[in-house]
């Protein structure tokens, strides 16, 4: 049996939580169905970082390469985070 899931009084508080706890404590992931939100778009949160030329450069090379809009770079190098962290999570 399961523990309870905590009623929270904020998202961060939410977060604090299951960012120490053990989650097959509460929930049973062997029942668990894969879900898929179509229409639900990411969250955006806009940062600074202080890098190198070469570093900011080098993606612009190889959307103009790829023949792609910069931009639509951030959705190809997403996808191969994605597969790393896939892949090293084995």
């Amino acid at each position: 049996m399961n523990k309870k899931i905590p009623k929270f009084k904020s998202e961060d508080k939410e977060r604090e939580f299951w960012a120490t706890a053990d989650s097959t404590e509460y929930i049973n992931w062997e029942k668990t169905k894969k879900t898929v939100f179509p229409n639900l778009k990411p969250s955006l949160k806009k940062i600074s970082l202080r890098l190198p030329q070469l570093i900011i450069e080098k993606p612009k090379v190889l959307a103009n390469k790829r023949d792609i809009p910069y931009q639509s770079l951030e959705n190809v190098l997403a996808e191969r985070i994605d597969q790393e962290l896939r892949s090293t999570s084995r």
